[in-house]
């Protein structure tokens, strides 16, 4: 509709280039919207658009695949993850895409009023290419089970420390060292730990001795493609994690001052709800009191959760299904086994081959020369 109100020529354009710009840009976004795209991807997507578009001081009808090559210039310049280039790259692709089809007729309207059209600057030859499963930082890992107490100990610490010196902050230590151990008792990503409801705890008539804290409900989980959150139930694995719900649940959850018209199971002082970058805020904060490198997140402590679990002896599949992975592999991702876990896989191994090769050989000895299966031909 915005290309035809262009091409009709009805309306006076002060700024041309300008006004055709943005209304490609409010057509792109109805265009993703209209896909179920999350706003927050929608915006983040204008936003890079809008800055290739500052860098190039050109507009799309004038955009050539030598300023897309500029552009990734200065963002490898300005020490960006690899991913995230390659996500620029992919917001103006798609972008350009949009502007190039000429069922939106931009094409006709630029040729009408520049004598030029959008086309596509993007391809194979000077975009990165998406070549592997993940691009994170190969720094950050899971945290070692001494790494891991540590982290709840300080936490603990800071709680103690807080209410012998009357301050005012101890609700919130007291939330965040609950919080943080439940992200990790149960395997949550951030956002999953962030909208946690009351509600959210169920019964596990196979683990009667978990109480009202056998299953955990997750209902945000990570969405799809145009779709709505994933919902997925988290069995309750570690006893010392039904009484840090239990006990904050029970003895301070109350206290603070949304808690009654709140259904947040982390009630905040102000908005009702603990936001995922406070809690990202305090694990940081944690982590550099201790001196833990600084690639390690929060949700280190998902990757710590999986590799936890596989290391005591628990079938992959149950893990797998535990953190809400389509496929293997993605879970293998996650994993950084330790050593000792490995020597301890190979040593049975090797035990049992070394069992099954001394019991063949007294079954052999055994047998009487002449009877065994090698005198009938039936080896």
């Amino acid at each position: 509709m915005a290309g035809e109100l262009f091409l009709a020529g009805t309306s006076r354009l002060l700024r041309p280039d300008e006004q055709v710009f943005e209304a490609m840009l409010a057509g792109w976004r109805d265009q993703q919207l209209s896909r179920n795209l999350h706003h927050g991807t929608v915006d983040g997507r204008l936003a890079v658009v809008r800055r290739f578009q500052r860098f190039t001081n050109e507009f799309p009808w004038d955009w050539r695949p030598a300023e897309m090559e500029a552009f990734t210039a200065e963002l490898r310049g300005e020490r960006c993850a690899l991913s995230t280039v390659r996500s620029y790259q992919g917001a103006i692709r798609l972008f350009c895409d949009y502007a190039a089809d000429p069922r939106y007729q931009w094409t006709a309207v630029c040729e009408r009023l520049f004598g030029s059209h959008p086309a596509q600057i993007c391809f194979e030859w000077n975009t990165a290419a998406h070549v592997q499963d993940t691009e994170g930082d190969p720094r950050r890992r899971a945290l070692t089970k001494a790494e891991l107490q540590r982290l709840f100990d300080y936490a603990d610490e800071q709680v103690d420390q807080a209410r012998r010196s009357g301050h005012k902050g101890w609700f919130t230590a007291v939330r965040d060292a609950a919080a943080l151990k439940t992200t990790y008792a149960w395997g949550l990503r951030r956002r999953e730990t962030a909208m946690l409801e009351l509600a959210d705890f169920g019964t596990n008539p196979h683990a009667p001795e978990f109480g009202a804290h056998g299953v955990l409900y997750v209902r945000w989980g990570k969405a799809g493609k145009g779709s709505t959150p994933k919902r997925r139930s988290v069995l309750t694995v570690f006893p010392w994690s039904v009484r840090v719900i239990t006990q904050w649940v029970e003895q301070c959850r109350e206290l603070a001052p949304t808690a009654a018209r709140s259904t947040s199971l982390w009630p905040s002082e102000r908005s009702g709800r603990l936001s995922k970058e406070k809690l990202s805020a305090r694990f940081a904060d944690y982590r550099d009191a201790l001196g833990m490198p600084p690639e390690l997140t929060l949700h280190c402590l998902r990757h710590s959760y999986v590799t936890h679990l596989l290391e005591a002896g628990y079938d992959p599949l149950f893990v797998q299904q535990q953190v809400g992975h389509s496929y293997a592999s993605t879970t293998a991702l996650y994993t950084s086994v330790s050593s000792d876990f490995r020597t301890r896989t190979l040593r049975g191994v090797l035990d049992a081959s070394v069992g099954r090769a001394l019991a063949l050989g007294a079954r052999g000895a055994e047998q009487e020369p002449g009877t065994g299966p090698e005198s009938t031909g039936e080896l």
